[in-house]
Order: C-alpha cells, then sequence, then structure tokens
C-alpha cells in the first residue's frame, strides 16, 4: 500500500511530527517553485504521486486520492493539529481550489524566490488569486490569532514543542509552583529548646573528624579545669579551620566536662540510683550493717543538700537533682525554665509521699493531672454545651405542665433530691423502706478510697510529677533531710543517701568528669562509603553541660553534625512547665551562675517539650532540628 507525503501512520512523538513536518514543508516548498510542478528528488513521497494527491497535514476537510492505488479517504491522525504548534518560524501549506497544496515560509523572501513565486502564478492562469496576495491574507489571519493569544502568561500549545525551536527565544513566565524548592531559603533555626531531662550518653557523628577531642594535653586539660572552677570562658570564633591544633577548643571541651557530685564512691557508680541494683552488685557496702557509719553518711549528706540550697537561693547555682532509690528532684533558681521563683520538679512520685507531704505542710501541684483536667473540661463543654440547652427547654415545659399538680411536684422534688450527698453516709430514705437493718452501709474509708482511686492510679507514672514553688521549696529541703523513706532500708542501696548532682562546686562535693572517646567509621551511603567519625560521652550529662558541648561542635564541625540522646526515664518529665510564669518586670540577675551567657539564655526559657524529652539533634548548615 503507497504512502503519500504528509501522512503518518504510527503515532509519534511531537517533537518527531514536528521534524518531519519541515522536512515535508521544505520538499514541497521545492516542488511547487519551479515551473513544471514536478516533485524534486529530496521529496519523500513517491515520485509518481502528484500533488493534487497530497493528503494535507492538519484539520480540515478530508480530501479524495484520486490517485491512490485500493481508492477510499485517507483517515486523519487525531494527534497531528498544526494549529496547535504555531511559531513564526514554521512554514505552511495553503490549499488552492483544486485541492493541491503549496509550501510557503513565514519569514522575509530572497527576491529569488520571490521571482519563482511570479513565475509561478503566471502559470496559473487567470482566474486565480496570484500567490504573494493568498500569503498576506493568511499571514493577516494569523497575527490577528497571535494578537489574540497575547494576553495569555502561559500558553500549553506553545510550551509544548519548546524544546525544538532553537532559534526563538522568548521568556517563559513560571507559575509558583514550578519554582524549585532549593531556591526558598529554610529558617534557620540557632537554637533548639531546653530540655531539663538528665542524660545518660550522648552519641554524636559528623562527616568531619572529631579526634581533637582525644588526648588533651596535660596542659590543656589543667586549664580546662581551672576554667571551669574559676567560671571563665574564652571565646571561639563561629567556625574552625583547623580544630585539632586550636587549643582554646579543647580547653574549652574538658571545660564542659566537668560536673560535681556527693557522695563520692570511687568503685561504685551512683547514677543512676532509680533501677540500678545490678550496679551494686557484688560490690563492697560496709555501710549496709554498720548504723554508725550511716548516720555519718547522713549527716554530710545533710550539710551538702543545705549548702546547695544556700547557692541555689543565693542565685550562685543554677539548679542541682537530688537523685533516690526511688524519685529524683530537680531543683531550679529563680529565672530559670520560666518561673518568677525557686521551683522543685518530682518524679515519680506516690501516693504515700504526696500524703507526707501533705502532712508537713508542702503545698504542690499536679502540673500534668490539672492540664489534662482542663482539656476534658473544655472538651465536655464544648460537646455538651447542645444537650444542656435541650434539657433546659425540656425542664421548663415539665415545669409548666405541673404548675397545678402541688402534691405530685412535691412528691417528685422529695424523689429528686437525691443527689452526691447520700454517697457521704446519708441513708435516711432506707428507714423509710425499713430495711436499714438488713443492708451494710458502707463505711468512710471504703468512700474515701473510692474517691481517691484516680490519685493511687498515678503512681509511678510520668503525670505523678509535682510541682513545688515559693517558699515552700525550704519546708521541702528540710521534709527530705528527715525523711526516712528517703533511704533504702534494704536491697543492694541500703543506707546510701541520694546522689547530688550540680554544675557548680558545693560543700562536700567531688568533682568529676564525663568519659568521652572518639572512633572514626565507615558508614554506607546509598552505593557508596563515608568515613564518618563519631564522638560517644557517657555519664550523667547535666542540661549545661549538653549545651555547651553542642556550642563546641558548632564551630569545630563547621555547623554540621547530628546527635543521639539517651534520656535517664524518669527525668524525662522534668520539661513540664511550672504555673508561675516570670513577668515582664521580673528579670533577675543571672551572672552568678558560672554558666555561658548562652547557655543561661537558653535555660531562661521555659520549656516546650511537655512531658518529652530530646532524643535526636541535628545541625546543618548551623540550623538546628530535633525530635523529642
Amino acid at each position: 500500500m503507497s504512502q503519500q507525503a504528509g501522512y503518518s501512520p504510527n503515532f509519534k512523538r511531537p517533537a518527531e511530527i514536528m521534524r518531519m513536518r519541515r522536512k515535508r514543508a521544505r520538499s514541497e516548498a521545492g516542488v511547487f517553485s519551479s515551473p513544471s510542478g514536478q516533485g524534486s528528488t529530496g521529496s519523500p513521497g513517491p515520485s509518481d504521486a502528484s500533488p493534487g494527491c497530497v493528503r494535507p497535514f492538519s484539520p480540515g476537510p478530508l480530501f479524495n486520492t484520486q490517485n491512490r492505488s485500493g481508492g477510499g479517504v485517507k483517515r486523519r491522525n487525531p494527534f497531528a493539529n498544526i494549529e496547535n504548534t504555531y511559531s513564526p518560524k514554521k512554514k505552511f501549506l495553503i490549499y488552492n481550489d483544486d485541492g493541491n497544496a503549496e509550501a510557503a515560509a513565514q519569514t522575509e523572501k530572497s527576491p529569488e524566490k520571490e521571482g519563482e513565486e511570479d513565475a509561478s502564478t503566471k502559470s496559473e492562469g487567470p482566474g486565480v488569486l496570484p500567490f504573494s496576495s493568498r500569503l498576506t491574507e493568511v499571514e493577516k489571519q494569523e497575527r490577528q490569532s497571535i494578537s489574540n493569544k497575547k494576553c495569555l502568561t502561559f500558553s500549553e500549545d506553545d510550551s509544548l514543542f519548546e524544546e525544538e525551536e532553537e532559534d526563538v527565544k522568548s521568556p517563559l513566565l513560571k507559575s509558583p509552583q514550578a519554582i524549585a524548592p532549593a531556591s526558598i531559603a529554610p529558617p534557620v533555626c540557632t537554637e533548639y529548646p531546653a530540655d531539663w531531662s538528665l542524660k545518660t550518653r550522648l552519641l554524636f557523628t559528623s562527616p568531619l573528624s572529631l579526634s581533637w577531642s582525644e588526648h588533651p594535653k596535660a596542659q590543656e586539660q589543667a586549664l580546662g579545669l581551672s576554667q571551669h572552677c574559676r567560671a571563665q570562658f574564652s571565646p571561639l570564633p563561629h567556625s574552625l579551620q583547623d580544630p585539632k591544633s586550636c587549643s582554646e577548643l579543647r580547653c574549652a571541651f574538658q571545660q564542659s566536662l566537668a560536673y560535681w557530685q556527693h557522695p563520692s564512691l570511687p568503685w561504685i557508680s551512683l547514677f543512676p540510683r532509680i533501677n540500678a541494683e545490678r550496679s551494686f552488685t557484688g560490690k563492697s557496702t560496709p555501710w549496709a550493717q554498720d548504723t554508725t557509719l550511716q548516720q555519718s553518711l547522713m549527716s554530710e549528706w545533710s550539710v551538702s543538700v543545705s549548702s546547695l540550697y544556700s547557692l541555689l537561693k543565693a542565685r550562685l547555682c543554677p539548679y542541682f537533682y537530688v537523685c533516690s532509690y526511688q524519685f529524683t528532684v530537680l531543683f531550679r533558681a529563680a529565672g530559670l525554665g520560666g518561673s518568677s521563683s525557686i521551683s522543685a520538679l518530682i518524679s515519680p512520685t506516690t501516693r504515700g509521699l504526696r500524703e507526707a507531704m501533705k502532712a508537713e505542710g508542702i503545698e504542690f501541684s499536679l502540673p500534668l493531672v490539672e492540664e489534662r483536667r482542663k482539656s476534658r473540661e473544655q472538651h465536655n463543654l464544648t460537646v455538651h454545651q447542645g444537650e444542656e440547652e435541650e434539657q433546659k427547654e425540656k425542664a421548663q415545659e415539665s415545669s409548666e405542665l405541673k404548675e397545678g399538680e402541688d402534691c405530685q411536684a412535691g412528691d417528685e422534688g422529695d424523689n429528686g433530691g437525691y443527689n452526691d450527698d447520700d454517697e457521704d453516709g446519708s441513708f435516711s430514705w432506707l428507714k423509710e423502706m425499713g430495711v436499714q437493718d438488713k443492708i451494710k452501709k458502707p463505711d468512710n474509708i471504703l468512700i474515701q478510697l473510692r474517691k481517691e482511686g484516680n490519685a493511687v492510679s498515678l503512681d509511678h507514672k510520668p503525670e505523678s510529677v509535682v510541682c513545688v514553688e515559693g517558699s515552700h521549696t525550704f519546708t521541702l529541703i528540710n521534709f527530705l533531710i528527715n525523711c526516712k523513706s528517703l533511704v533504702a532500708a534494704a536491697g543492694s542501696q541500703a543506707g546510701l543517701p541520694p546522689t547530688l548532682l550540680a554544675p557548680v562546686a558545693f560543700r562536700g562535693a567531688t568533682m568529676h568528669t564525663l568519659k568521652a572517646r572518639s572512633v572514626n567509621v565507615k558508614s554506607q551511603v546509598g552505593s557508596t562509603y563515608q568515613n564518618i567519625s563519631s564522638l560517644e560521652i557517657t555519664g550523667p550529662i547535666l542540661p549545661s553541660s549538653l549545651h555547651t558541648v553542642t556550642t563546641l561542635l558548632r564551630s569545630a564541625q563547621k555547623g554540621n553534625f547530628s546527635g543521639t540522646l539517651y534520656t535517664h526515664a524518669p527525668t524525662a518529665v522534668m520539661n513540664t512547665p511550672t504555673t508561675k510564669e516570670q513577668g515582664p518586670g521580673g528579670s533577675v540577675d543571672l551572672s552568678g551562675f558560672g554558666l555561658q551567657p548562652a547557655s543561661i539564655q537558653q535555660l531562661q526559657q521555659p520549656s516546650s517539650l511537655g512531658k518529652t524529652a530530646l532524643t535526636h539533634i541535628n545541625m546543618n548548615n548551623y540550623s538546628y532540628t530535633w525530635k523529642n
């Protein structure tokens, strides 16, 4: 079956269709420019096909192919539409009344081509419009259609073959969706929220080497400990070119690892204390059976905790922790954590401990319980608002119907007088029935236990965190010193007082340093392996120590590192906000805390973590992201 020029039986991509159309337009232009009207050798169609048999490659009326072998009408390709591919540089076909096709270019004509066109128009005979006049009419129509399309900022037809128009370069307006996300700068977060929980392990990784943190010189280690005791801090540049050769960085790192602890037993790790029976198993505990030694340890502990509270009240110590075998207490100075007074958080607690605190006159609150109660009340108000209105309407209707029935209304009032007071021991209605002796009345103890069922269910849970504020914190210190249940009476921790942790020195304290080690490993990223350096820090990691270490890593690692934080579970709830917030005029001088100004500024803000703690920290291009 012979194919005619300009017809494509197969579906092809728009770019290929445009290439074929331009080739055919050029070849057909050469055919009709000759006086004889015969096809040239460059024509893609067969040589015996006359111009009248050419099926136009555009939508419109179908032309009968009289010279086609087999007859019939050619089926039009629905995917080829020349009107949708307009371009000022593209050529188009013009059809005569006889069905013959002529090709013309919309560009400027050369004098030679104009002469050939004049010759061809003369040979056409009278009664036929010259080719130039027909060309001008078509150009007018094309220009009119172009002017109508100029109001559009973006045309699908022009963008479809934009890559094929190499000669035409026109600016293309981009929509907001077309803008790449990388061109929009993300917000820079230079700080992460304060985390008041104690950490047991930190693991930092970075593409840059962290070997500068290992093997400090004796002079660097001594200088770092001296600066820690004197609360001196050397400023570091924003980015370090060679961290390993920077002595100030290595001294500051040793300074950030120091903390103070009481009591101190070299052969036993005294943190953590909750669920730490394994760490005490098999260790020598000479005080376990010696009452005199237990009293001596408790006496020294009382002096140390009193010294810490005095420093806290004088704003010379920012915070300290009391870690017992049952619970942990965090004392914070006024101005930290968004509180305008000294505050203390105890977690976890039991009903017995709370009752003992009440008996000593210590006022406290349960922040998470109150927050849950308020949220429930607001939810109930919104849900039952419509139901209450309906009940009021029904009550009004019933009262109108029963206005005349005084006796029945009185009886119903007596029956409706049953309320919650009956639960407190009012059983007079049993006497009216004559069965007061047959039914056993619940005693007051059972009623009280029923009311406090929710309080008992909070024991040893994060929701049991207790907040003490103001002058009641001093009463809490005396309560802890005299509380017999503070020290275990049996077990591996029997007779051992709680552990005190603080970022500054206090009476009876011993300086300890966190353990740090660096390892270089290879991590698989896709199909390749990259060298990644890691830094592991273990020990009781205080909030100020965490912030100081991340500040040093920001300068040493050029703002690119990530860290995994392991939290001591009972202290994760220490980020609960207190009730007394600091007012606008409640700013106090916190320069005597012995911490870096940046760390103090972070700890001043109320934590937004709630009853959760940070688990991951990531810094990319000096911008923080975190998970909790």
